[in-house]
């Protein structure tokens, strides 16, 4: 619906404002009277405000005159069709209400119609990772989850042609990781631990010679020969049945008593062709690798959640270089920061597109909305509104001074109406 004209009146005083079919600016506007003129426009759609007239055209294209005398009754015309229509707008109480018609009470259409600095802010907040996803080069960035998807479907289908899952794949290549450092390090300390034995061996079997011809003196150098052969015969040693713990370790994590039994247990299938036991570690190669280049332009993102927003990531890419701000870089963060709340901007009017059982689109309320967002980017965002208004009504009230001077500049090509609210009295 859009709303044509609003007349509020209190005894001798009457406000009248005629509305743009797309967008308005109602200039002049304190907080008070922001705050009490869209509790005058939600109203207007109740059953509350008597001496409040609407005029409204509704999504169907009929027009439609709400009049609410004081001390009367109220009633509802069919503009175009010159006749009373009020029995198809009354509930059961007999009062003409709108919202309730809806299924809306006056807090929730207040609450939905109504846009505030923070609840602008909170709708940017809400949308900062598809903002931030937005940033990124879009085609990169969906063939990067592409990649992803499909390696990761192969990477299942390999593991389910070999009768394992990915899962096993992961165990069975940080076992035979674990397997090869501990055949790595037993290897070693066999070399080392004979090594050792030997210069120990040579050491004691030159001390008694040496020491008829040279005395006990050199005794202690070769005692400390074959001592430094033991201890690092030991540091081996050590190192291998550290590694035989992490294997261990690793085939527990499989339910595997040993190296043998996880084969025997998980993978027997999988041993059984080489050539399919290729295929799978290869198709674990490849995700890994498309899980990398995914995670360095995405971050922790979840590729399924991004392909499900992926509509509105593309969307906000869009925006972020429709509202870029003037004399801002494609990858300056402000720019980011102005396509967030363009993105935020789009989602609240998209809501108000379907409210309540009835389906009816009804406006979009800005009170003073852009009151923190960088001077500069709020003509971008204006320009925004205007052409999202061609379908769907847009109110801004305000009292800023840089607002009320575009949209009186705008106002020549007549897709924007400027009103100064000023009350008038009456004469009787």
């Amino acid at each position: 619906m859009k709303f044509e004209r609003l007349v509020i009146e209190s005894g001798d005083v009457q406000t009248c404002l005629d509305l743009h079919p797309q967008l308005t600016v109602l200039t002049g506007l304190s907080d008070l009277e922001r705050d009490g003129l869209v509790g005058e426009f939600v109203g207007a759609l109740g059953s509350a405000r008597s001496g409040v007239h609407l005029e409204l055209t509704a999504d169907s294209g009929r027009r439609f005159a709400i009049f609410r005398p004081i001390g009367a009754a109220h009633r509802v015309i069919d503009v175009d069709g010159h006749s009373d229509v009020t029995a198809q707008f009354t509930d059961e109480s007999g009062r003409i209400d709108l919202l309730t018609r809806a299924g809306l009470d006056p807090r929730a259409a207040r609450r939905v119609m109504r846009l505030t600095s923070q609840a602008l802010t909170e709708a940017t907040h809400g949308d900062s990772i598809a903002a931030g996803l937005a940033r990124v080069e879009q085609q990169e960035l969906w063939t990067a989850a592409e990649l992803l998807i499909a390696s990761g479907e192969r990477l299942e289908e390999e593991a389910a042609a070999s009768g394992t899952t990915a899962e096993d794949v992961e165990v069975v290549e940080r076992i035979e990781q674990r397997h090869t450092e501990f055949e790595r390090s037993q290897e070693q300390s066999e070399g080392v631990r004979k090594v050792s034995f030997v210069v120990a061996g040579l050491s004691a079997l030159a001390a008694v010679p040496l020491t008829q011809q040279m005395g006990t003196s050199v005794v202690m150098p070769l005692a400390a020969l074959a001592m430094v052969a033991v201890t690092i015969s030991l540091v081996f040693w050590r190192r291998m049945e550290g590694a035989r713990r992490r294997e261990t370790a690793a085939l527990a994590e499989a339910g595997a008593q040993s190296y043998l039994g996880f084969h025997l247990q998980r993978v027997n299938s999988l041993l059984s062709s080489d050539q399919g036991r290729r295929r799978l570690l290869k198709a674990a190669e490849d995700h890994r690798s498309a899980t990398a280049r995914w995670t360095a332009l995405a971050g922790d993102v979840d590729v399924q959640w991004a392909v499900t927003r992926r509509t509105d990531i593309t969307s906000a890419a869009r925006l972020r270089m429709d509202v870029r701000p003037l004399g801002l870089s494609h990858d300056d963060d402000s720019a980011d920061d102005v396509a967030a709340l363009a993105h935020a901007l789009l989602n609240t009017l998209s809501e108000l597109r379907d409210v309540g059982s009835t389906g009816e689109t009804f406006p979009l309320l800005i009170d003073e909305a852009f009151s923190n967002v960088d001077p500069t980017a709020i003509p971008a965002l204006l320009e925004l509104l205007v052409r999202s208004s061609a379908h769907q009504q847009v109110v801004v009230l305000t009292d800023t001074d840089n607002i009320e001077s575009w949209a009186r500049l705008e106002a020549i090509t007549g897709n924007v109406g400027v009103v100064e609210v000023a009350p008038t009295v009456r004469v009787a």
